[in-house]
């Protein structure tokens, strides 16, 4: 059986194993969107505010609702599901069969940031068909923002799966990370209502600059060059990082 065969088939296989999660799939798909229909349906948030430039706070919190489901994938879903099968030594097993470890992770990837680009989407749909949020008007801009936060999330979650030796250390090392990216992409302020030197910061983190490139690219302008070259930077770093401490068993 060739390899691309056998890759395909695992693929397929996490993708089964995925929809039978109905956790994961409310946290990655539904959620941002419920929280960006909770927030669009307070009336305050639907009026313009001068601390959003003018926009609706609701306008302001569509990014923060994509780059939600991001951290929810990487962050949260992704090295649960990856330690848990180096924990019941289902990694070891696979040695010893066709199926290169390799694929898996491959097929984690491909799924969790599939499933995160499909929450953006969903987001984006709901936004404007029933809250009236203005599509992104710099599309390429906003799309290759979005795909280089994919990445700098997905290169997070396998250094926390690196680090981590069972579920529960996941789990913990995941929400001492979850809260702290969530502030940084605007959960709880967005990042254009920030003080100057906070959102400066905020800038040098991925969420951070994932927030700031968004929202510049929905305003029409292209993403800063340097909020993109921080996502890129963060990648590389964070990727190199999974490679080095990553462990099979």
């Amino acid at each position: 059986m060739s390899t691309a065969v056998v890759d395909t088939a695992v693929l397929k296989s996490e993708i089964r194993l995925f929809r039978r999660e109905p956790g994961s799939l409310f946290w990655v798909l539904g959620f941002p969107t419920l929280l960006l229909a909770i927030l669009g349906s307070i009336p305050s948030f639907r009026e313009a505010d001068p601390a959003f430039g003018g926009l609706r706070p609701v306008d302001g919190y569509v990014p923060v609702s994509v780059l939600l489901g991001l951290i929810m994938a990487g962050v949260q879903a992704m090295p649960q599901t990856l330690t848990g099968y180096r924990e019941r030594g289902i990694l070891r097993r696979m040695s010893t069969t066709p199926v290169r470890p390799a694929a898996l992770l491959s097929a984690q990837m491909l799924l969790y940031g599939g499933a995160a680009l499909g929450s953006a989407l969903l987001v984006l749909t709901v936004g404007r068909l029933a809250l009236s949020v203005r599509l992104p008007r710099q599309a390429f801009g906003y799309a290759l923002a979005l795909l280089l936060a994919v990445l700098a999330a997905l290169a997070l979650g396998a250094v926390i799966c690196a680090l981590s030796r069972s579920t529960k250390i996941a789990g913990a090392i995941g929400s001492a990370v979850f809260f702290p990216a969530m502030f940084c992409a605007g959960v709880w302020m967005p990042v254009q209502t920030m003080p100057d030197v906070l959102a400066r910061s905020v800038g040098f983190t991925p969420f951070g600059a994932a927030a700031e490139a968004l929202n510049q690219a929905a305003a029409g302008d292209w993403p800063g060059w340097d909020h993109l070259g921080v996502l890129v930077a963060w990648t590389v770093l964070l990727t190199a990082g999974a490679a080095r401490w990553f462990r099979w068993e």
